[in-house]
């Protein structure tokens, strides 16, 4: 490829951007050059660090669209659509590049051609080059025709926009404006405003930068003030952009192209903003957002690396003698500086806040926060939020320096600035900031309410073993040991208000600030929070806002409320049952029941969620003290489900009471407390009768257990022994044995006979000590009776080892249920001072299977002991 221009080898340093989201993505720093590889032209950008990576590599075309932008800048689209630029450090740099890419393009053209998929129209143009009248009053709606039917079409798009630039056509148009308002022509100046409104939206860099110019732009914003869409209304456009006011050089800037961009950065903004804010299409919006940001590279690139500069800037604050005009608008411009950053790639503004903090900007934010002017504190404000969004640690760092230096801390600063502020766009500044400062860990999201209450142990024992940043600990344990009474003393002195009902607007914002802070101590700091929160008491003075007539007030309290309830920490709940302070959230159930409005809405969510988690303690609490209104409120039924909850706890079932309960001469069911609260269902407490039958010793009962002493084994070692086997069975296998012994040793038990103590509480009357000797009598007769029965039901049993596992079930069965119940209904149970008593269907079944047993030893010819 012959180019009239030879490639550029020398390396130009340049930055490559890309349009991301419509917004520029710096790619990085490098050097450029222009290269012809495999006869193809190419654009290569090398990293400088390091050197090996290449941060760019096109292919020059002749359809890419290639615009040189200023002096330092080039952009273009890819073909895959992606818009991308190249700035250059130097203007030299970027001239050669533009010329090695004009003369590859014009190449290209002259080898291929013009392009066959183009229509007749599009060869028209080709042919015959686009003229347009001559700029005068008489041919301005010639004028606007003929552009209109040229811009429908790429080619005369394109067309056009270099006509207007070759022949500089907007500067022959400027004077008809003054023109036409000398006539009072409206009509002329409503075709100039759409002319204007054509060229402009061309969306070409040149005509653009060419429009807002010094000499030009108070035409080009004359002809806009006439729009035909209202025709009886004229802005003042140039009016504005007259007002020397404006412009306040507060350190003078030397460099007369920096000064100059700063003044056309700001009237692309107004001509963006406000003078095509309603015909801006896509593509103009996008083309005036970069040349905007392009001019604020090069500026703050230029300020910050201008030490001088900086240092007579940021020396204004510390002037004594300096009046107070210039150092408001000291502070001011070093706003406008932060606002520039926002639009900066990270390094980029990372440098600017770097290089301003060591110019003395954190000073400058303490002079503005605590300045008696409200325009100076809403720009230190913002310039301090700013900081704190690009960088919180830095800011930390700051505020710990001067905390080792006992100085005064920018925490204590904000803190003021939030009690004592009324703007109320400030106090939320304000109270955004204190929060961000207080985050220990701002990489980790926060920990969720039902997340930190479902692994409460599991998650505050990590939380303990992930330590943070020990200078940040140090910060917040200052903040809480100085600085935290300070913050809250409005809420701590609601203890001496007896209402609530005369808040101003302003007290009302600084409380729900306060509140919003709280929740985030205690979902952040979840042990210093604690401890902080109830020793000054001020969960009860949140309460007491839940009377005052501000609903969004109210809401914010009862998210606090929410917020402690959701962790499931064992303290919180303790402190609000012990403080009482469910009570003025039932209240407000109660003043806004049945309305479904949002307090409502939040009050039975909080009892929802306590009834869902099953948390017993604020069950019990709430049931106990305010039983009644519960009962009261019906029309939802998750208050009368708390309240079967607690009765469930307590060990009462209303479906079960004929079955599990013995009934009082009141009626109500009698339950014995174990274990702290938790109760046995089904037993019920003896009456005195029955207690004074069990605490007395009868002659019977004495011989009974003389008796039965007599026949029991001695123990040796912990160990029962007998002095003579029953049986001698040759198999080890066989558990029968054990349980021959066993039914050997409880024999003697079958004969005394104890009234059995379900006759006793049917019948209610006094036992006597000793049982009348007809009773006994007939207690035998009707065990004979019912141990032949049970001796005819044994005898149908083949084998031995069934009837040995049913004797063995039945054994166990007694001897736990003896255990763990001490009296059931349907069955015959003992006290456990009486080491007679028994069941009686199992003695008539173990002395049946003896029976048996004996008989079938005796048809092997065996010889059993009695």
């Amino acid at each position: 490829m012959a180019l009239a221009v030879p490639p550029p080898h020398d390396k130009k340093r340049v930055k490559v951007y890309e349009l991301r989201n419509n917004d520029w993505f710096d790619r990085g720093t490098g050097f450029c050059t222009g290269r012809i590889v495999a006869d193809e032209s190419r654009i290569y950008v090398e990293s400088e660090d390091p050197p090996e990576r290449m941060l760019l590599e096109t292919r020059i075309t002749r359809d890419d669209g290639y615009q040189k932008q200023q002096d330092t800048l080039i952009v273009w689209t890819e073909s895959s659509g992606t818009d991308m630029a190249l700035s250059f450090q130097e203007a030299e740099g970027c001239a050669a590049i533009w010329n090695f890419v004009s003369q590859v393009q014009q190449h290209l053209v002259a080898v291929s051609g013009p392009d066959d998929a183009l229509s007749d129209d599009a060869m028209d143009n080709f042919t015959n080059p686009l003229a347009l009248p001559r700029p005068e009053l008489s041919n301005l709606d010639e004028i606007a025709s003929l552009m209109r039917t040229v811009i429908s079409t790429p080619q005369g798009r394109d067309s056009l926009s270099k006509l207007v630039i070759t022949e500089d056509y907007i500067r022959k148009l400027v004077p008809l404006v003054g023109m036409a308002e000398d006539l009072e022509s409206l009509e002329d100046l409503h075709l100039l405003c759409n002319i204007m409104k054509m060229l402009v939206l061309l969306n070409d860099t040149q005509i653009i930068e060419h429009a807002v110019s010094d000499d030009m732009v108070m035409g080009v914003v004359g002809a806009l003030e006439y729009d035909p869409d209202f025709p009886t209304h004229k802005a003042n456009h140039r009016r504005y952009l007259k007002d020397r006011s404006k412009y306040k050089e507060v350190v003078p800037i030397q460099d007369l192209a920096i000064k100059k961009k700063i003044h056309s950065t700001w009237r692309l903004l107004y001509l963006k903003d406000v003078v095509l804010a309603r015909i801006l299409d896509d593509p103009t919006f996008s083309v005036l957002n970069s040349l905007i940001f392009f001019n604020q590279v090069d500026i703050v690139s230029h300020l910050q690396g201008n030490t001088e500069f900086l240092e007579e800037l940021f020396g204004i604050i510390d002037d004594q003698s300096a009046p107070h005009s210039r150092k408001k608008d000291a502070v001011a411009f070093i706003q406008n500086c932060c606002v520039v950053a926002k639009n900066l790639q990270a390094p980029g503004r990372a440098t600017l806040y770097t290089n301003f903090i060591h110019s003395g900007l954190l000073r400058v934010i303490n002079f503005a926060l605590l300045n008696a002017d409200p325009t100076i504190r809403v720009a230190g404000t913002d310039i301090l939020v700013s900081m704190i969004d690009h960088d919180p640690s830095m800011v930390r760092a700051y505020i710990f320096r001067s905390i080792q230096d006992q100085k005064r801390p920018l925490t204590d600063t904000l803190i003021e600035l939030l009690l004592i502020e009324t703007d109320l766009g400030v106090k939320a500044q304000a109270a955004d900031a204190i929060k961000v400062l207080l985050e220990p860990q701002q990489p980790s999201p926060p920990p969720t309410t039902e997340t930190a209450a479902r692994n409460n142990g599991e998650f505050l024992s990590k939380l303990r073993g992930t330590n943070a940043n020990p200078q940040v600990e140090s910060f917040i344990q200052s903040f809480y040991d100085n600085s935290a009474k300070k913050l809250f003393k409005p809420l701590k002195d609601l203890e001496r208000r007896t209402t609530t009902t005369g808040l101003t607007f302003q007290e009302v914002s600084l409380f729900h600030h306060l509140i919003e802070i709280l929740m985030f101590l205690i979902r952040y700091h979840l042990f210093r929070s604690k401890i902080f929160i109830f020793s000054e008491g001020l969960p009860a003075r949140i309460a007491q806002l839940l009377a005052c007539p501000q609903k969004h007030l109210k809401l914010t309290a009862l998210k606090f409320f929410r917020t402690c309830i959701g962790l499931n920490d064992e303290y919180y709940i303790q402190q609000m049952t012990g403080n009482l302070l469910f009570e003025p959230i039932l209240n407000v159930v109660y003043d806004t029941m049945p309305r479904d409005n949002l307090l409502n809405s939040v009050c039975l969510e909080l009892f929802e969620f306590v009834k869902r988690e099953n948390i017993k303690q604020v069950i019990v609490h709430v049931v106990e003290n305010y039983r009644e209104k519960l009962e009261a409120i019906d029309y939802v039924d998750t208050f009368q489900t708390l309240i079967l909850r607690y009765e469930q706890m307590q060990g009462y079932n209303p479906d079960d009471d004929t079955t599990l309960f013995s009934q009082n001469a009141d009626g109500t069911p009698n339950r014995a407390t174990v274990n702290g609260n938790n109760r046995w269902q089904g037993v019920k407490e003896m009456d005195a009768t029955e207690e004074a039958y069990f605490n007395t010793s009868d002659d019977e009962d004495e011989l009974a257990s003389k008796k039965v002493s007599a026949k029991r084994p001695a123990l040796v070692n912990g160990t029962r022994t007998l002095a003579r086997s029953l049986v001698d069975y040759p198999d080890d296998d066989e558990e029968p044995m054990d349980t021959d012994k066993q039914v050997t040793e409880r024999k003697p038990v079958e004969r005394v006979s104890i009234p059995s103590v379900e006759e006793r509480s049917r019948s209610r009357l006094p036992v006597p000590s000793t049982p009348p000797p007809e009773r006994l009598s007939e207690k035998r007769r009707r065990e004979e009776d019912d141990e032949e029965d049970e001796l005819g039901k044994l005898s149908t049993t083949k084998r031995r080892s069934s009837s040995f596992s049913s004797t063995s079930s039945g054994i166990s069965i007694s001897s736990s249920s003896g255990n763990v119940l001490r009296r059931k209904k349907g069955f015959n149970s003992s006290n456990n001072k009486d080491p007679i008593g028994s069941h009686d269907k199992i003695k008539i079944s173990l002395a049946g299977k003896v029976s048996s047993d004996t008989d079938s030893k005796r048809d092997e010819g065996g010889r059993v002991d009695s």
